[in-house]
């Protein structure tokens, strides 16, 4: 039964992975950093559902936790009949017979047999015992290699010092069409900036990248589950390809890359190694041209060279570019608050009062801050770097907190002023003493609705005794009411008396 701690976030990431980038069961899970049963267990219940990529305008995490949780394909399903694999590696070796001639002779004999993608993968997998040392085939389109090469380059700073350049190296798999980009670091945002402007540089994306486990991009290095950065995930189904770390300690995985990072060193690095550079643009400035000498370079022992091979062989093989480049964001989780707001960077964000208790995920970009509920967007802010205040969508207040709004300094006045002009007195002063006016609209309602209880005719004499005295607030108010103060006659204010004390000097000793 698949796990239903996994987030349909990565539920959709299977879908997709699975029906427009076409990869294979065991290549998904490592993209997702999920089991390969998980992921098959998935597919076979969105394959029962009737649901394919793209999933229905509209529908909601819950709704797609319903159709694939909902008990139709916890059955148990019949054990399938297992190939005949020797055989089949014979059959194999004959001319002009392929695995899917094969597969499709297996499923006359067993019907309910697996599906051809899983038939390749077993068959794989019996074959890789026989030699375990297979050569890897890159097909045009299919896979980019992605790492950071391990020489920097000093930047020199304004006080003396130096500050170490990254190079940031990527290969196409098939064409080894390479790209090199300096960065002030080795950063997430750097690393994600890296992918942009790789697949700018290609004017295309592959079906596949195949980072090293550093940790800008996996979280977590694990040989058959992998946990990798949210933001790096995100940037991956922008641009419709999945992320394949190589496994750890496996070299192979990662060989063109790191290739093609020594030829970079070699013939980019070792030629500017005698040149200072102040700033990382000036030393892009400096790398790009060798670059382009590099791709434009024919091949030692092959015709062509890797811009030849890329034009001819990988180029329409790759998948468009989206309308819009990736914005870089950060993930978070926040809750919302009583007041329908939620803390980001200790300013408050609204959302609908709806959502009052309940956990959001928080987009958080350079411009902007987007907050997330069940998979929907439900609220979008432009970002600010003001702590302690407020951004508030009136749409997401409750309608009585939207005619409280509508209240303004003038009309509280002019209606205290129709209980009495003592009363009109008292809010124009509470209202003149806040930072803000806003910030006495609450106390100067509350006056007014004393009216109610006690009288229009004792609210006003209770506003005239607490001008007298100066206390001119709502729960001094309430209380001259609640202790009848309002009906006594206007005491006349007596001077303190002064007490009789030889050390009590009086106002003449002053003179």
């Amino acid at each position: 039964m698949a796990r239903k701690t996994t987030s349909m976030r990565h539920v959709k990431d299977i879908l997709r992975l699975k029906h427009i980038n076409q990869l294979s069961v065991r290549e998904v899970a490592r993209s997702c950093g999920l089991p390969v049963s998980t992921v098959g267990d998935y597919l076979q219940r969105a394959e029962a559902a009737g649901l394919t990529w793209p999933l229905p305008e509209g529908m909601a995490d819950s709704e797609l936790q319903a159709k694939l949780l909902d008990g139709s394909a916890d059955e148990a399903t019949p054990a399938k009949e297992v190939p005949p694999w020797p055989q089949i590696h014979e059959q194999l070796r004959r001319k002009g017979v392929t695995l899917y001639l094969l597969w499709q002779e297996y499923r006359q004999a067993h019907p309910v047999g697996f599906q051809y993608s899983r038939f390749c993968e077993l068959y794989q997998q019996w074959a890789g015992t026989l030699d375990p040392v297979l050569r890897q085939v890159h097909e045009p389109g299919q896979k980019l290699f992605v790492d950071w090469a391990g020489q920097t380059v000093p930047i020199q700073q304004p006080d003396g010092t130096t500050k170490p350049a990254s190079l940031f190296v990527a290969v196409l798999g098939a064409s080894n069409k390479t790209y090199v980009e300096a960065f002030a670091d080795q950063q997430l945002p750097s690393w994600i900036a890296g992918h942009c402007h790789t697949f700018a540089f290609y004017a295309g994306v592959t079906r596949a990248v195949v980072p090293d486990n550093t940790k800008t991009a996996v979280i977590h290095a694990n040989r058959y589950e992998p946990v990798l950065h949210p933001t790096y995930q995100a940037m991956a189904a922008h641009y419709g390809t999945a992320i394949l770390p190589a496994r750890p300690k496996s070299p192979r995985d990662k060989a063109k890359v790191e290739g093609g990072v020594l030829i970079a060193e070699r013939q980019i690095l070792a030629v500017i190694r005698d040149q200072r550079f102040f700033s990382v643009g000036e030393l892009n400035q400096a790398i790009r041209p060798l670059l382009d000498k590099l791709n434009a370079q024919p091949f030692q022992k092959l015709e062509g060279s890797r811009n030849s091979w890329f034009d001819t062989q990988e180029k329409d093989k790759l998948l468009p570019l989206p309308e819009q480049p990736f914005e870089f964001a950060t993930w978070s989780r926040a809750k919302v608050n009583i007041d329908y707001h939620v803390v980001v960077e200790n300013h408050f964000y609204s959302v609908p009062y709806s959502l009052i208790h309940r956990q959001l995920d928080v987009r958080l970009t350079e411009q902007t801050v987007e907050l997330f509920h069940d998979g929907k967007r439900v609220a979008v802010h432009l970002r600010s770097r003001l702590p302690g205040k407020f951004s508030t969508i009136d749409e997401h207040r409750p309608k009585s907190h939207q005619r409280y709004l509508e209240w303004t300094p003038g009309r509280i006045v002019e209606w205290a002023r129709k209980i009495g002009p003592q009363c009109g007195q008292v809010v124009e002063y509470i209202l003149a003493h806040k930072p803000h006016p806003e910030m006495g609209f609450r106390s100067c309602l509350g006056i007014i609705r004393l009216g109610k209880g006690a009288g229009e005719q004792r609210l006003e004499a209770a506003c005239g005794r607490a001008l007298r005295f100066g206390t001119c607030s709502y729960q001094s108010i309430k209380s001259i009411l609640e202790s009848g103060l309002d009906r006594h006659d206007e005491e006349p204010e007596l001077p303190l008396p002064t007490a009789a004390h030889e050390n009590v000097r009086g106002h003449d000793y002053y003179s």
